[in-house]
């Protein structure tokens, strides 16, 4: 029978982990420490899959230093004895935040983050100080393992006592497969390994296959079939879709602005737009945005996200694995995941280890069949919630954006990218036999979106539009407030205005404008007449070209300085193409006037 009491396991734990564990108030094991604990202590390897939030890190944390500890030998300082590999650097920095408490109680043992952000040559000076445990993530671990020679860590992690490999899942899903296979050809075999993670996949299972000897393997659900903490109240709400955004800004203002929000979008795109419209319609809230392409400033903003009481943190699902933040509210999914599985995981963000937590998705009219498909694929249980639109916020929302996007052209660019990069998410969704991009409206999600006017994609190309209602405004008198920007901007324009060729979005607005002035119509009617002379000359002269090629009774009547002349001709037709020479050097050279 497993005890949950950490002082009566058959194999007794340290008395510096069981201080560090006193110290951080773990008055009992979690159902998935119980489980794999006692299993790692005995030398089995173990593959977990228990559901997100359940304590997790503190399940191999714990067996890990116990191992290292038991070694008879003195740990040296430059061999290796544990390595945590982490999919994303937030995850790896949280497991090493944790294992430093640990750590704090046992001097012998040192620890090193390697993940990205900082350069090759200081995770080397890191290892050179010396390191028993390293925690890292896929990509700078193999990295360091294959190319820096002046440590030789290949040598280091033979020594290797103890491998951990958590989010294994997402360590797939994220395409760290042939990673992960280099990592291992560096690892010795007799070595102690588990893999944790939330779900269970087929690329999970060849990995377990590859990796572990005999493994055991554990599952631990609070309650049978169900892939969500209990104590997680899931919920979903259906809006129009012009009304998704106020919805949404409506919810959050009648819950209070004095909670801890996280708002899950599907796109990096979506994200930056969706960021700059919150903060102007929630004044008095904090507001972070995170998502995979902020290479450099990903962690500062998940670390002040888990230092301040209230706010809302807008993210794609780059925070949706592993992430612990204390007190999160509410998760808001503002649309369904591109994969069903990431649907648990986002929800997870909220009650976790014992504390209570509530998500909401919100869905529009046509993906109601969503709820059924979540139910019964991943075993979650939704009440659904009403959200009364309310037309005066709509109005103003949709003022809001097209506000901000008529003062700074970088949110109007903002604005274009987020729904184009929706629409396309969209179409190549997990779920697409229910959530099919034919059944949206598309001129009321632009609505949504609050654009100015309808972006030219492939997607819309024969979609009724009309439910959009265009801004009247001239798109090419919006400037950026950036002073550089602008001037590039202008200066791009005034190339444009005096080669007579505009950019496509300005000739269909002047066609519904005034038209070109007469002086703009001759310069344009003689450039497409020297263009017309240009082109039948280079005809004329390539046919002549190719009647060289056809039969050798032709080419007898063309002499020597034919040839010649057809020959430089050719050399000028290169140039031009290649753009070596100006076309008035060309016209010149060809004799057009």
């Amino acid at each position: 029978m497993k005890t949950q009491n950490w002082k009566e396991l058959e194999v007794p734990l340290s008395d510096s982990v069981l201080k560090t564990i006193e110290e951080l108030k773990y008055s009992y094991m979690t159902p998935v420490q119980a489980a794999s604990i006692p299993l790692l202590l005995k030398g089995k390897d173990v593959a977990v899959e228990a559901v997100t939030g359940s304590g997790k890190t503190v399940a191999f944390i714990v067996p890990m230093l116990e191992i290292l500890q038991k070694r008879k030998e003195k740990w040296k300082s430059t061999e290796v004895g544990a390595i945590i590999i982490s999919p994303t650097r937030e995850l790896a920095v949280q497991i090493s935040e944790v294992l430093q408490k640990f750590l704090n109680n046992l001097s012998h043992l040192k620890q090193v983050l390697l993940v990205g952000g900082i350069t090759i040559a200081e995770d080397a000076e890191k290892l050179r100080n010396g390191a028993n445990i390293i925690v890292a993530t896929p990509g700078r671990l193999e990295d360091i393992l294959s190319n820096c020679k002046s440590i030789n860590l290949a040598v280091r992690v033979k020594s290797l006592e103890i491998l951990i490999l958590d989010e294994a899942d997402r360590l797939l899903d994220l395409g760290f497969s042939a990673t992960l296979n280099t990592i291992l050809s560096y690892l010795p075999r007799l070595r102690r390994t588990g893999l944790f993670s939330a779900t269970q996949t087929k690329e999970l299972q060849q990995l377990i296959r590859a990796g572990l000897r005999n493994p055991a393997l554990i599952s631990v659900k609070e309650k049978a079939n169900i892939s969500t903490p209990s104590n997680l109240i899931n919920s979903y709400t259906i809006v129009n879709t012009e009304y998704k955004f106020s919805a949404m800004i409506d919810f959050i203002q009648q819950k209070g602005i004095n909670l801890k929000y996280m708002v899950f979008l599907s796109t990096c795109a979506c994200v930056d737009y969706f960021s700059h419209v919150i903060q102007v319609m929630l004044p008095s809230v904090p507001i972070l945005a995170i998502h995979g392409k902020m290479k450099g400033k990903r962690y500062k903003v998940f670390d002040e996200f888990r230092r301040i009481d209230s706010g809302i943190l807008i993210c794609t699902d780059v925070m949706a694995r592993g992430i612990d933040i204390s007190e999160v509210n509410w998760v808001l999914q503002y649309d369904p995941p591109c994969s069903a599985s990431s649907f648990v995981h986002r929800c997870g963000r909220t009650a976790r280890i014992g504390n209570e937590g509530n998500a909401l998705l919100f869905l529009i009219e046509n993906e109601d069949a969503y709820i059924n498909f979540i139910k019964k694929n991943q075993k979650v249980d939704l009440q659904k919630v009403d959200i009364e639109p309310s037309i005066s916020l709509y109005e103003k929302c949709l003022k809001c954006m097209r506000d901000l996007q008529k003062k700074d052209r970088l949110l109007f660019d903002k604005a274009n990218r987020a729904f184009v990069s929706y629409v396309q998410a969209y179409n190549k969704h997990e779920c697409n036999l229910i959530l099919r991009l034919k059944d949206i409206d598309l001129g009321k999600l632009a609505m949504s979106f609050g654009l100015l006017r309808m972006p030219r994609m492939p997607e819309l190309k024969g979609r009724n539009t009309e439910s959009f209602k265009e801004e009247h405004v001239d798109i090419n008198l919006i400037s950026y407030l950036n002073k550089q920007k602008e001037r590039n901007r202008l200066e791009k324009l005034q190339v444009f205005q005096d080669s007579g060729i505009w950019p496509t979005m300005h000739k269909r607005k002047r066609k519904q404008s005034e038209p070109w002035s007469e002086t703009k119509k001759k310069k344009m009617e003689k450039q497409e007449n020297r263009k017309k002379r240009q082109e039948k000359k280079i005809k004329q002269r390539m046919n002549l070209v190719n009647s060289t090629n056809s039969t050798k009774k032709k080419r007898k009547k063309i002499s020597q300085q034919d040839i010649e002349e057809l020959s430089k001709d050719i050399a000028l037709i290169k140039q031009l193409k290649k753009k070596k020479i100006s076309e008035t050097e060309f016209n010149v050279a060809f004799g057009i006037d």
